[in-house]
C-alpha cells in the first residue's frame, strides 16, 4: 500500500525533456553513473553550453551535470539544442534519464575502499533502462554504492548498498539495512526491489517519492552489519589517493577549464562534492 507524502503533484527534477525554466532559460541536467565522465563528451557539453547557453557546465550535489540559460518553448528545449545534447552522448536514453540517479564512491577502482563498484554500477544503471516499468521512478529517487570506505554511508538514499568485503555488502533500503548479498548479484537485487517500490508506490500525483515513505513493504528490516565501515569526511580537494580532486565554483566549469582539466586523461569524475576528481592513469 503505498503512503503519499500529501503530494499533490509529480516532481519536477530537470531533465533534457523536462527542463526547467529558470530566469536565464532552460535548465537541463544531465545523470551521470558515479559522476563518471569521458574527457570528449565533457568537452563536448561545454561546446554545447557555449552555442545554446551561458557557455559553461554546472555541477550537483549528486555528481551529476547541469547547463542552464538554453532555448526552448512552452518548457521543452529547441529540437536543435536537444539533439546537440544527445550527440555528446550524455543521454543515452530519453525513456529513463531522470531515474539513472546512481551515486557511487569516486575513487573506487583508483585507490582505497573494499571493492571495485564501477561494474556493479554499469550493470544496475543497464537493468535500470531495461525495465520499462521503472521509467516511473522518481527523478528524485537515489541509488547509492558505498564501496567500503564510507564515504557515502552518511548520504540519504532510496536503495544502495555498502560493500563488507570485495566479495560482499549489505543493501541498504530507505533509512534502513536489507540482506547481505553477494556484489556479483547486487546489482540485480537492486533492480528487483526498485521494481517492487514502483509496483507499490502507486499512481498519481500523490504517489509516493521515496522508499522511506514505504519501505516495510519492500523487505523485512534487517540489523546492520558488524562489519560496516564508519562514515568517513568528504573527498578533500587537492591531491588524494588515485588523482586531483579539483573544487567546482557555482559558476561551473567553461570551456578553457575544461580542456585544462581533460589534456591527459580519457574520463574524469564528477563528485558529491561540487568538484571533479582527475584520475592519476593518464592516456
Amino acid at each position: 500500500m503505498a503512503v503519499s507524502a500529501s503530494r499533490t503533484r509529480a516532481d519536477r527534477c530537470p531533465g533534457a525533456l523536462r527542463p526547467w525554466r529558470a530566469a536565464d532559460g532552460l535548465l537541463v541536467r544531465l545523470r551521470l553513473i558515479g559522476g563518471r565522465v569521458p574527457a570528449r563528451a565533457l568537452r563536448s557539453l561545454v561546446e554545447v553550453a557555449a552555442e545554446y547557453g551561458d557557455g559553461r557546465v554546472h555541477t550537483t550535489s549528486r555528481a551529476n551535470l547541469q547547463v542552464r540559460a538554453f532555448p526552448g518553448f512552452e518548457g521543452r528545449l529547441s529540437s536543435e539544442a536537444l539533439a546537440a545534447l544527445e550527440r555528446t552522448g550524455l543521454l543515452p536514453s530519453r525513456t529513463h534519464e531522470l531515474v539513472r540517479n546512481v551515486m557511487v564512491s569516486p575513487q573506487t577502482g583508483l585507490a582505497g575502499g573494499r571493492a571495485d563498484l564501477r561494474a556493479v554500477a554499469r550493470e544496475l544503471d543497464d537493468r535500470l533502462c531495461a525495465d520499462p516499468d521503472l521509467a516511473a521512478l522518481s527523478g528524485r529517487f537515489l541509488f547509492v554504492l558505498d564501496d567500503g570506505r564510507g564515504d557515502l554511508l552518511a548520504r540519504s538514499c532510496d536503495l544502495g548498498l555498502v560493500a563488507l568485503d570485495s566479495t560482499w555488502a549489505q543493501l541498504r533500503i530507505g533509512t534502513g539495512w536489507g540482506a547481505t548479498v553477494e556484489l556479483a548479484e547486487a546489482a540485480g537485487r537492486i533492480a528487483e526491489l526498485a521494481h517492487e517500490f514502483v509496483v507499490c508506490r502507486g499512481r498519481g500525483p500523490g504517489a509516493a517519492w521515496h522508499v522511506s515513505e514505504l519501505a516495510e513493504a519492500l523487505a523485512v528490516p534487517r540489523a546492520s552489519d558488524p562489519g560496516l565501515p564508519d562514515p568517513a569526511e568528504p573527498l578533500p580537494f587537492g591531491a588524494v589517493p588515485g588523482g586531483r580532486h579539483v573544487e567546482v565554483s557555482e559558476t561551473g566549469l567553461d570551456q578553457q577549464v575544461i580542456e585544462d582539466l581533460t589534456a591527459a586523461v580519457d574520463h574524469v569524475i564528477v563528485t558529491p562534492w561540487r568538484g571533479v576528481l582527475i584520475p592519476e592513469e593518464s592516456r
